[in-house]
């Protein structure tokens, strides 16, 4: 398996990099304030996991 030989906290930053950039991809065109909040909160989720990524590899950052 390909996620054997990763440490389980980089494994779910993957899992949560790709969520969040998910999430992103959902706000786009204008948006109303609570939107605008939405998209902040899942960018931010995706700078924490993208944080961890790049620590154990530079090339494993997720981007949106």
């Amino acid at each position: 398996m390909i996620g054997a030989c990763l440490p389980l906290h980089v494994l779910q930053a993957e899992v949560d990099a790709d969520c969040a950039a998910r999430e992103v991809y959902r706000f786009r065109g204008p948006l109303c304030a609570e939107d605008r909040a939405d998209r902040e909160h899942a960018l931010a989720a995706l700078a924490r996991a993208n944080k961890i990524l790049a620590k154990h590899h530079p090339e494993l950052p997720v981007t949106p």
